[in-house]
This record gives structure tokens, sequence and C-alpha cells, in this order.
């Protein structure tokens, strides 16, 4: 754990999940009646799927979880000893794996342990050609210990001087199944000290089943992040007119009422191979849009995270 001379900037709070990765998963697919590309959490029916993951022979242990793909991604390209990631982990030897991985890659773990308790796994069904992607990647989400995260873990003397040293939060949509008081009290927190938040999509489904959780979240939020299923996902429960007009989207979520005026909202689409739409609220009739560079299929080494 850093001390209170920590100087890390970037604050990162989200689920620890150890991914369990496969290729070639279409009979998979089939037998869970899984979707392509999608992001779910687990239910009864997913119980053995774990199970043949791990009996395959091709798979592949990954450190994951969205908001600690993001940390990790953030380490790299930030000076040393930038980047501080939370969330619940089990004591276990995933939680182990996790700690390394974060270690190796320059984020500092700063996790609520819960004894007794197991971490949180991802299930990484890749299948072939989706679009004009080699890959394409069916994640389904057991939460175990994740999703036992106690926002007291947010005020213990360790975690509050990292939050009190950090200057940019950034928060994982998939949190908010579980985690909404603990993710209001951060944001809150950073937003009452003119401090930038961002918050992530993460998947569909946020927007459809968890609407109330984030629209409680966002008056706090700076920086909206989402591809372009989650757009239309949260476009169509908002009741939008057009639930498929990417700009038209951006432009009701950067609207939305703030608490912090003193920074634009900057709502951030991004569409995979097409251009990605970025809306201010300071300018919400001017819509940018940024070109993406294509890949060809044989430089796509893993889709996995890339959606983020």
């Amino acid at each position: 754990m850093a001390t209170s001379e920590s100087t890390y900037q970037l604050f990162c709070m989200g689920n620890p999940l150890l991914d369990m990765q496969i290729t070639n998963g279409e009979p998979l697919l089939q037998k869970y009646n899984l979707k392509a590309n999608d992001a779910i959490l687990a239910g009864p029916e997913h119980t053995d799927l774990y199970t043949d993951i791990k009996n395959s022979q091709d798979v592949k242990y990954v450190a994951g979880g969205a908001a600690q793909n993001a940390a990790r991604g953030a380490a790299y390209i930030l000076p040393e000893k930038s980047v501080v990631y939370t969330g619940c982990v089990g004591d276990d030897d995933l939680a182990d794996r996790l700690r390394e991985a974060n270690t190796k890659e320059g984020v500092e773990s700063a996790y609520l342990v819960k004894p007794g308790q197991q971490t949180g796994a991802c299930g990484v069904v890749i299948t072939g050609h989706h679009s004009l992607l080699k890959e394409t990647r069916s994640l389904v989400t057991t939460l175990r210990a994740a999703e036992l995260f106690d926002k007291a873990h947010l005020s213990t003397p360790e975690v509050a001087s990292l939050i009190n040293g950090a200057k940019y939060f950034y928060i994982g949509g998939f949190f908010l199944t579980h985690g909404v008081e603990s993710a209001i009290e951060l944001a809150k927190t950073a937003s009452d000290a003119g401090k930038v938040v961002a918050l992530n999509l993460s998947a569909p489904f946020i927007a459809q089943f968890f609407k109330v959780q984030l629209d409680s979240v966002l008056p706090y939020v700076d920086y909206l992040i989402g591809n372009e299923s989650e757009a239309e996902a949260y476009g169509a429960a908002a009741g939008l007119v057009e639930p498929k007009d990417h700009v038209a989207i951006a432009k009701s979520i950067a609207l939305l009422k703030k608490t912090n005026p003193s920074r634009p909202r900057i709502v951030v689409i991004t569409r995979g191979a097409d251009s990605t739409v970025v809306v201010s609220s300071k300018n919400p009739e001017e819509a940018a849009t940024y070109p993406v560079e294509k890949l060809r299929d044989d430089e796509i080494v893993d889709t996995n995270g890339a959606n983020i």
C-alpha cells in the first residue's frame, strides 16, 4: 500500500477479475446461448462455463476487469507511480496473480480483501470474424468478491490519502451493478474538490437495467466514455427519438445536470473501426469526429480488452 507521500495522479475503481480466456469458442457460444460480441453477468445457467473453459487445452489466464485494464493501459503511457486501483478481491491465488500483474505493469493495488471469499473471474469466449475484426469476444462475469466492496474502504487512512492525492478518477460502469453508493461517494468527493471524474458505460446492460444507478452518478462525471452499442442502449433507455443517432445520444448526455460547472462534460463514443464521436457541453452543436486507423485482420492479436 502506498504511503501518505504518494504522488499517484490517477485513481481507478472497478471489479478486479481474472480473465479465463479461450479461443475458437463457437461451441461454448452455442452451449450457453451467448452472443458473439457481448458482456453479461453470469446466471445459474452459466455455472459450468468456467469449468469448461478451465478444462480446455488452450485456456489462458489474464489479469482483467475493465477498469483494471484501463488502469494498466494508463500506466503504460504515464510516468512511474501515476496509477492506483481499488476494488474487492478474495484471499486466494487469483488475487495474487492480479497483484503481480499490476506490479509488473506499474499499477499500485489498493484492494479491499475479503477473507474466505473467491476473487472474481470472467469467462472470455473468443470466436471468429466479426465485422472488420479478426476476432470478437463474449464476456461472462462472475463477480464473487468483487461485488462485496465496502464503501468504508474509501475512508481508511491509506485509501483516503490516495484519494486526496489524486487529480483524476476513473470508475468502471460495471461497478454500478453493486457499488453505486461507493461510486457516488468517490465521484462526489472528487467533483466537490474540483477534480476530474471519468466514467465508462462498460456494457449495454448497464444502461438497460441499471440506468437509475447510472443517472445517480452522472451529475459528478466530467468525461463519459462508451462504445456504439452502449450508447445505443442508453439512447433506447432514455427514450430518445433517434436511439441509434450517436451524435444525438452524446449531446443528450453532455447536457445532463452537472454539479461542477467549472469544466464542460465531454462525451466520447468509440465505434470500433469507424470514427470516434466527441461532444462537449460547451459546444454541444459542434460534434467532433476522429477517424480511426483500421488494422488489417493479420495485425489484430486479440480483441479482449480492446473495447474500452
